[in-house]
Protein backbone atom coordinates (compact mmCIF):
# COMPACT_ATOMS: atom_id res chain seq x y z
CA UNK A 1 0.00 0.00 0.00
CA UNK A 2 1.05 3.30 -0.73
CA UNK A 3 2.67 5.72 2.55
CA UNK A 4 -0.62 8.16 1.32
CA UNK A 5 -3.32 5.42 1.99
CA UNK A 6 -1.48 4.03 5.17
CA UNK A 7 -1.28 7.61 6.57
CA UNK A 8 -5.41 7.66 6.23
CA UNK A 9 -5.58 4.24 8.22
CA UNK A 10 -2.81 5.65 10.44
CA UNK A 11 -5.28 8.72 11.31
CA UNK A 12 -8.38 6.48 11.10
CA UNK A 13 -7.00 4.03 13.59
CA UNK A 14 -6.32 6.76 15.81
CA UNK A 15 -10.12 7.99 15.79
CA UNK A 16 -11.41 4.78 15.79
CA UNK A 17 -9.38 2.82 18.38
CA UNK A 18 -7.48 5.46 20.52
CA UNK A 19 -10.93 7.04 22.60
CA UNK A 20 -13.40 5.19 23.65
CA UNK A 21 -16.49 3.18 22.03
CA UNK A 22 -18.88 6.22 21.89
CA UNK A 23 -16.65 8.99 21.56
CA UNK A 24 -14.49 6.84 18.65
CA UNK A 25 -18.13 6.43 16.67
CA UNK A 26 -18.82 10.06 17.07
CA UNK A 27 -15.77 11.54 15.64
CA UNK A 28 -15.77 9.05 12.99
CA UNK A 29 -19.38 10.44 11.97
CA UNK A 30 -17.64 13.79 12.20
CA UNK A 31 -14.78 13.01 10.10
CA UNK A 32 -16.87 11.12 7.24
CA UNK A 33 -19.20 14.43 7.30
CA UNK A 34 -16.01 16.80 7.29
CA UNK A 35 -14.19 14.58 4.89
CA UNK A 36 -17.66 14.45 2.23
CA UNK A 37 -17.61 18.67 2.85
CA UNK A 38 -13.82 18.72 1.43
CA UNK A 39 -14.67 16.32 -1.07
CA UNK A 40 -17.49 18.37 -2.44
CA UNK A 41 -16.08 21.52 -2.15
CA UNK A 42 -12.70 20.17 -3.97
CA UNK A 43 -14.92 19.38 -6.48
CA UNK A 44 -16.16 22.63 -6.94
CA UNK A 45 -13.22 24.68 -6.13
CA UNK A 46 -11.15 23.30 -8.35
CA UNK A 47 -10.63 20.69 -11.58
CA UNK A 48 -6.70 19.66 -10.84
CA UNK A 49 -6.83 15.92 -11.79
CA UNK A 50 -5.01 13.66 -9.89
CA UNK A 51 -4.25 11.48 -13.22
CA UNK A 52 -2.34 10.25 -14.65
CA UNK A 53 -1.83 7.96 -11.36
CA UNK A 54 1.46 5.96 -10.61
CA UNK A 55 0.25 2.58 -8.78
CA UNK A 56 2.10 -0.38 -7.62
CA UNK A 57 0.07 -3.39 -6.69
CA UNK A 58 0.62 -6.13 -3.72
CA UNK A 59 3.18 -8.25 -6.08
CA UNK A 60 5.78 -4.77 -6.91
CA UNK A 61 3.54 -4.18 -10.63
CA UNK A 62 3.61 -0.92 -11.49
CA UNK A 63 0.50 0.81 -13.41
CA UNK A 64 0.04 4.04 -14.60
CA UNK A 65 -3.25 4.90 -15.20
CA UNK A 66 -4.39 7.59 -17.63
CA UNK A 67 -7.73 8.84 -16.68
CA UNK A 68 -10.15 8.18 -14.19
CA UNK A 69 -11.41 4.48 -14.27
CA UNK A 70 -14.86 3.90 -15.78
CA UNK A 71 -14.55 0.64 -17.69
CA UNK A 72 -13.95 -1.89 -14.66
CA UNK A 73 -12.81 -5.50 -14.59
CA UNK A 74 -13.20 -7.80 -11.21
CA UNK A 75 -11.41 -11.16 -11.46
CA UNK A 76 -12.36 -12.07 -7.33
CA UNK A 77 -15.41 -11.98 -5.52
CA UNK A 78 -14.03 -9.75 -2.61
CA UNK A 79 -12.96 -6.91 -5.02
CA UNK A 80 -16.27 -6.84 -6.87
CA UNK A 81 -17.66 -6.88 -3.27
CA UNK A 82 -14.96 -3.74 -2.35
CA UNK A 83 -16.43 -2.03 -6.26
CA UNK A 84 -20.27 -2.27 -5.55
CA UNK A 85 -19.47 -0.93 -1.83
CA UNK A 86 -17.95 2.26 -2.92
CA UNK A 87 -20.55 3.20 -5.40
CA UNK A 88 -18.90 1.81 -8.74
CA UNK A 89 -22.06 -0.62 -10.21
CA UNK A 90 -21.99 1.67 -13.56
CA UNK A 91 -18.25 1.39 -13.84
CA UNK A 92 -18.36 -2.82 -13.79
CA UNK A 93 -18.20 -4.19 -16.66
CA UNK A 94 -17.19 -7.56 -15.83
CA UNK A 95 -16.81 -10.14 -13.42
CA UNK A 96 -16.53 -13.96 -12.59
CA UNK A 97 -19.22 -16.69 -12.62
CA UNK A 98 -18.06 -16.80 -8.31
CA UNK A 99 -19.16 -12.80 -8.09
CA UNK A 100 -22.60 -13.30 -6.35
CA UNK A 101 -22.93 -10.80 -3.91
CA UNK A 102 -24.37 -8.11 -4.02
CA UNK A 103 -27.19 -9.53 -6.64
CA UNK A 104 -26.59 -6.75 -9.00
CA UNK A 105 -23.30 -8.78 -9.90
CA UNK A 106 -24.73 -11.64 -10.77
CA UNK A 107 -26.07 -9.20 -13.46
CA UNK A 108 -22.42 -8.27 -15.17
CA UNK A 109 -20.70 -9.57 -18.12
CA UNK A 110 -18.86 -13.21 -17.05
CA UNK A 111 -15.23 -13.21 -17.92
CA UNK A 112 -14.41 -16.26 -16.31
CA UNK A 113 -14.63 -18.71 -12.90
CA UNK A 114 -12.32 -19.09 -10.08
CA UNK A 115 -9.83 -20.84 -12.28
CA UNK A 116 -9.96 -19.63 -15.70
CA UNK A 117 -10.37 -16.34 -17.45
CA UNK A 118 -11.20 -15.87 -21.24
CA UNK A 119 -8.88 -13.39 -21.78
CA UNK A 120 -10.19 -12.41 -25.57
CA UNK A 121 -13.90 -11.44 -23.59
CA UNK A 122 -11.61 -9.04 -21.36
CA UNK A 123 -10.06 -7.52 -24.27
CA UNK A 124 -13.25 -7.27 -26.07
CA UNK A 125 -15.06 -5.13 -23.53
CA UNK A 126 -12.25 -2.29 -23.29
CA UNK A 127 -11.28 -2.29 -19.91
CA UNK A 128 -9.24 0.79 -18.21
CA UNK A 129 -8.85 -1.29 -15.34
CA UNK A 130 -8.53 -5.10 -14.13
CA UNK A 131 -8.47 -6.03 -10.46
CA UNK A 132 -6.97 -10.00 -9.92
CA UNK A 133 -6.81 -11.61 -6.63
CA UNK A 134 -3.45 -13.27 -5.50
CA UNK A 135 -0.34 -13.71 -7.36
CA UNK A 136 0.02 -13.29 -10.99
CA UNK A 137 3.33 -15.17 -11.17
CA UNK A 138 2.73 -17.94 -13.95
CA UNK A 139 -0.97 -16.92 -14.71
CA UNK A 140 -0.17 -16.77 -18.42
CA UNK A 141 -3.79 -15.15 -18.69
CA UNK A 142 -2.67 -12.07 -16.62
CA UNK A 143 0.50 -11.57 -19.08
CA UNK A 144 -1.56 -11.70 -21.96
CA UNK A 145 -3.80 -8.82 -20.93
CA UNK A 146 -0.45 -6.91 -19.80
CA UNK A 147 0.53 -7.65 -23.39
CA UNK A 148 -3.02 -5.73 -24.77
CA UNK A 149 -1.61 -3.15 -22.65
CA UNK A 150 -4.47 -3.41 -20.12
CA UNK A 151 -3.95 -1.92 -16.48
CA UNK A 152 -3.75 -4.83 -14.44
CA UNK A 153 -3.29 -4.63 -10.32
CA UNK A 154 -3.08 -7.89 -8.03
CA UNK A 155 -4.42 -7.48 -4.30
CA UNK A 156 -3.89 -10.43 -1.72
CA UNK A 157 -4.95 -9.04 1.61
CA UNK A 158 -4.25 -11.41 4.68
CA UNK A 159 -6.13 -9.54 7.50
CA UNK A 160 -8.76 -7.27 8.47
CA UNK A 161 -5.73 -4.21 8.35
CA UNK A 162 -4.75 -5.35 4.60
CA UNK A 163 -8.75 -5.33 4.04
CA UNK A 164 -8.96 -1.61 5.06
CA UNK A 165 -5.90 -0.70 2.90
CA UNK A 166 -7.05 -2.15 -0.11
CA UNK A 167 -10.56 -0.54 0.54
CA UNK A 168 -8.30 2.87 0.48
CA UNK A 169 -6.35 1.92 -2.13
CA UNK A 170 -8.87 1.41 -4.74
CA UNK A 171 -11.27 4.55 -3.42
CA UNK A 172 -8.55 6.55 -4.22
CA UNK A 173 -7.49 5.28 -7.54
CA UNK A 174 -10.97 5.52 -8.31
CA UNK A 175 -11.96 8.50 -6.36
CA UNK A 176 -14.16 7.71 -4.79
CA UNK A 177 -12.64 8.44 -1.14
CA UNK A 178 -15.58 9.70 0.75
CA UNK A 179 -17.55 6.25 0.00
CA UNK A 180 -14.16 4.34 0.99
CA UNK A 181 -13.97 6.51 4.52
CA UNK A 182 -17.17 5.60 5.41
CA UNK A 183 -16.80 2.14 4.73
CA UNK A 184 -13.09 1.64 6.68
CA UNK A 185 -14.72 3.84 9.41
CA UNK A 186 -17.84 1.98 9.71
CA UNK A 187 -15.62 -1.68 9.67
CA UNK A 188 -13.08 -0.16 12.39
CA UNK A 189 -16.14 0.75 14.27
CA UNK A 190 -17.63 -2.19 14.18
CA UNK A 191 -14.92 -4.25 14.90
CA UNK A 192 -13.90 -2.10 17.87
CA UNK A 193 -17.19 -2.64 19.15
CA UNK A 194 -17.01 -6.25 19.05
CA UNK A 195 -13.32 -6.74 20.40
CA UNK A 196 -14.24 -4.66 23.20
CA UNK A 197 -17.29 -6.34 24.34
CA UNK A 198 -15.30 -10.08 24.60
CA UNK A 199 -11.82 -8.15 25.83
CA UNK A 200 -12.87 -9.35 29.38
CA UNK A 201 -14.18 -12.94 29.05
CA UNK A 202 -12.55 -16.18 28.73
CA UNK A 203 -11.40 -17.51 25.37
CA UNK A 204 -13.09 -20.18 24.70
CA UNK A 205 -11.41 -22.97 22.76
CA UNK A 206 -11.69 -22.67 19.15
CA UNK A 207 -11.80 -25.68 15.89
CA UNK A 208 -12.52 -24.04 12.49
CA UNK A 209 -13.19 -27.26 10.10
CA UNK A 210 -11.75 -25.79 6.18
CA UNK A 211 -12.74 -29.51 5.17
CA UNK A 212 -13.45 -32.74 6.46
CA UNK A 213 -11.85 -35.91 4.56
CA UNK A 214 -8.76 -34.86 4.96
CA UNK A 215 -9.66 -32.59 8.30
CA UNK A 216 -7.83 -29.07 7.47
CA UNK A 217 -8.21 -26.13 9.31
CA UNK A 218 -7.21 -23.02 9.76
CA UNK A 219 -3.59 -22.02 11.11
CA UNK A 220 -1.97 -19.18 12.49
CA UNK A 221 -1.62 -16.17 10.04
CA UNK A 222 -5.20 -17.19 8.24
CA UNK A 223 -7.95 -14.89 8.12
CA UNK A 224 -9.97 -17.69 10.21
CA UNK A 225 -7.02 -17.59 12.83
CA UNK A 226 -7.90 -14.03 13.23
CA UNK A 227 -11.23 -13.54 13.47
CA UNK A 228 -11.29 -16.13 16.25
CA UNK A 229 -8.72 -13.88 18.01
CA UNK A 230 -10.27 -10.88 17.95
CA UNK A 231 -13.61 -12.82 18.77
CA UNK A 232 -12.60 -13.61 21.88
CA UNK A 233 -11.34 -17.28 21.18
CA UNK A 234 -8.61 -19.64 21.26
CA UNK A 235 -7.56 -21.19 18.17
CA UNK A 236 -6.80 -24.67 19.12
CA UNK A 237 -4.80 -25.03 15.93
CA UNK A 238 -2.97 -22.07 16.29
CA UNK A 239 0.83 -23.75 16.58
CA UNK A 240 0.08 -25.84 13.20
CA UNK A 241 2.16 -25.74 10.25
CA UNK A 242 0.84 -23.41 7.81
CA UNK A 243 -2.08 -21.61 6.76
CA UNK A 244 -4.64 -24.78 6.14
CA UNK A 245 -2.75 -27.56 7.55
CA UNK A 246 -4.50 -30.99 7.95
CA UNK A 247 -5.83 -32.09 11.09
CA UNK A 248 -5.46 -35.41 13.08
CA UNK A 249 -8.25 -36.75 14.56
CA UNK A 250 -6.65 -37.68 17.47
CA UNK A 251 -5.20 -33.93 18.28
CA UNK A 252 -9.11 -32.91 17.76
CA UNK A 253 -10.03 -35.31 20.29
CA UNK A 254 -6.91 -34.30 22.82
CA UNK A 255 -7.55 -30.77 22.71
CA UNK A 256 -11.32 -30.95 22.60
CA UNK A 257 -12.64 -27.30 21.38
CA UNK A 258 -15.71 -26.07 23.34
CA UNK A 259 -16.60 -24.48 20.26
CA UNK A 260 -16.91 -26.01 16.24
CA UNK A 261 -17.31 -23.68 13.05
CA UNK A 262 -17.50 -25.25 9.68
CA UNK A 263 -18.84 -23.40 6.51
CA UNK A 264 -21.15 -25.75 4.54
CA UNK A 265 -18.85 -26.83 1.88
CA UNK A 266 -21.34 -26.16 -0.74
CA UNK A 267 -23.90 -27.93 1.31
CA UNK A 268 -21.43 -31.06 2.02
CA UNK A 269 -21.09 -29.84 5.85
CA UNK A 270 -23.99 -29.76 8.24
CA UNK A 271 -24.08 -29.54 11.92
CA UNK A 272 -25.60 -33.15 11.51
CA UNK A 273 -23.07 -34.52 9.86
CA UNK A 274 -20.94 -33.77 12.03
CA UNK A 275 -21.60 -34.12 15.26
CA UNK A 276 -22.71 -37.74 14.29
CA UNK A 277 -18.98 -38.72 12.86
CA UNK A 278 -17.11 -41.33 14.67
CA UNK A 279 -14.78 -40.12 17.60
CA UNK A 280 -16.71 -36.50 17.82
CA UNK A 281 -19.23 -37.84 20.45
CA UNK A 282 -16.58 -37.22 22.96
CA UNK A 283 -15.90 -33.23 22.18
CA UNK A 284 -17.27 -30.66 24.51
CA UNK A 285 -18.49 -28.97 21.31
CA UNK A 286 -20.70 -31.89 20.50
CA UNK A 287 -21.52 -32.48 23.90
CA UNK A 288 -22.97 -28.95 24.72
CA UNK A 289 -24.68 -28.42 20.73
CA UNK A 290 -21.79 -25.60 20.21
CA UNK A 291 -21.73 -26.99 16.10
CA UNK A 292 -22.09 -24.06 13.98
CA UNK A 293 -22.06 -23.55 10.86
CA UNK A 294 -21.83 -20.28 8.81
CA UNK A 295 -21.06 -18.42 5.64
CA UNK A 296 -18.06 -18.99 3.95
CA UNK A 297 -18.26 -16.37 1.79
CA UNK A 298 -19.11 -14.05 4.65
CA UNK A 299 -16.34 -15.30 6.97
CA UNK A 300 -13.50 -15.97 5.21
CA UNK A 301 -13.92 -13.79 1.89
CA UNK A 302 -11.47 -10.31 2.34
CA UNK A 303 -13.76 -8.05 1.45
CA UNK A 304 -15.92 -5.17 3.49
CA UNK A 305 -18.26 -7.81 4.91
CA UNK A 306 -15.22 -9.27 6.80
CA UNK A 307 -16.23 -7.42 9.95
CA UNK A 308 -20.04 -8.96 9.57
CA UNK A 309 -18.34 -12.57 9.80
CA UNK A 310 -16.58 -11.66 12.91
CA UNK A 311 -19.47 -10.73 14.23
CA UNK A 312 -20.55 -14.12 13.09
CA UNK A 313 -18.03 -15.71 14.76
CA UNK A 314 -18.00 -13.74 17.97
CA UNK A 315 -21.85 -14.87 18.49
CA UNK A 316 -20.99 -18.13 17.55
CA UNK A 317 -18.35 -17.87 20.32
CA UNK A 318 -20.31 -15.88 23.19
CA UNK A 319 -23.32 -15.83 22.41
CA UNK A 320 -24.52 -14.56 25.61
CA UNK A 321 -22.51 -10.97 24.89
CA UNK A 322 -24.31 -10.91 21.74
CA UNK A 323 -28.21 -11.27 22.76
CA UNK A 324 -30.60 -8.74 21.42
Amino acid sequence: MNTKSKKVLALLMVLILGTTLLSGCIRAKEEYIENEKDEQSSEVETTDSPYPMEVEDDFGNKVTIDKKPERIISLAPSHTEILFKLGLSDSIVGVTSICDYPKEAKTKEIVGDSMTVDVEKVIALEPDLVLHYGSDKEKEYIQRLRDAEINVLSYQPESIQEVIDLIIEIGRITQTQVAATKTTVDMMSKMDYIVHTVEEVDKPKVFYEVWHDPLMTAGPGSFIDELITLAGGENIAKDAQGLYPQFELEQLIERNPDVYISSDNGGQTTKESIMSREGYETLSAVKNDRVYILDANIISRPGPRIVDGLEMIAKAIHPELFKK
